[in-house]
């Protein structure tokens, strides 16, 4: 069994200070854990540079903003801390975790008062899905949750809450034999994996699900750019779930997941072929600095 996180070595930056992994702590009656109060980002290291650092610490303080707390931080601050506590935990290859939440000052849905926390934890974690899995094409289930509509949830913030039913969604899936799940939106349509953005390939073109019910994430925009560059054509659209039986390939894109191919969406089957390996190879040059320096 692995060390529980609790049970890790080296520091987190906590509220300004770095602190021992293990004395990184909060109260129970933390409204944040009751309420789900709470923004996050996840990033990660890659030959000592933290891949769009800066990119994510601004949209750490316009999640918090959706959410309506402010961060006592700014984006300079918290990407400074980031690297030096990369440097002290001595990594190269690692992810990083800044997470923001209201305290426990008060108790209730209402909690103006409450201060707002901010950590940072950097650990080393490899491939999100099983490495071997992984290069032949993860399966994913059809999640029964949806994402929801955003007149009834805050679908721009990386907000903690929302990330409940993926959670959910993703153990029922890994209790069938699945690595993940595959959910739709509240309108029935193709929105995203528990985790990660989704992509397709059909005649050579790229189609993805308007990201207008979940988040535009990093990795994806980037991904957008580097099948642009290669003189691909994106299609961004309304994708139906009936549609899935017509794309030949089917990709994962996220901080965690990186690039990668999906071999089997419920009853439909995708081949991992030259358009997903080449945009796995091609980004994983970007994030590289020691490549990318080098061309």
């Amino acid at each position: 069994m692995a060390v529980p996180f609790d049970q890790l070595e080296g520091q987190i930056w906590f509220n300004g200070e770095f602190v021992d992994w293990k004395d990184a702590k909060i109260h129970v009656l933390t409204h944040g854990l009751h309420y789900a109060s709470a923004v996050f980002e996840g990033e990660r290291a890659y030959g000592g540079r933290i891949f769009k650092l800066t990119e994510h610490n601004r949209r750490l303080h316009r999640s918090a903003e959706v959410l309506g707390f402010k961060i006592p931080y700014s984006v300079e601050e918290l990407d400074a801390a980031s690297v030096e506590l990369l440097k002290r935990q001595g990594f190269s290859e690692a992810y990083v975790r800044p997470i923001a939440w209201r305290g426990s000052e008060m108790m209730g849905v209402s909690a103006q008062s409450n201060r707002i926390n901010v950590a940072i934890a950097i650990w080393q974690w490899g491939s999100y899905f099983n490495p071997a899995e992984k290069l032949k094409g993860i399966r994913l289930d059809i999640a029964e949750y949806r994402r929801p509509d955003p007149k009834t949830a805050p679908c721009e913030s990386k907000a903690a809450g929302l990330y409940m039913i993926c959670t959910i969604s993703k153990h029922a899936a890994e209790a069938k034999g699945y690595a993940d799940a595959m959910m739709l939106d509240y309108r029935g349509q193709v929105a995203e994996a528990t985790g990660a953005n989704i992509f397709f390939v059909k005649d050579g073109v790229l189609h993805t699900p308007t990201p207008d019910c979940f988040l535009n994430g990093l990795t994806r925009q980037t991904v957008i750019e580097l099948a642009k560059r290669r003189g691909y054509q994106v299609v961004e659209r309304a994708i139906m779930p009936e549609e899935l039986s017509s794309f030949s390939e089917c990709f994962l894109t996220g901080s965690a997941a990186e690039v990668t191919p999906v071999s089997e969406i419920g009853p439909y089957r995708f081949t991992p072929a030259a358009i997903t390996e080449t945009l796995m190879n091609d980004y994983m040059k970007e994030v590289q600095p020691l490549a990318a320096a080098s061309e």
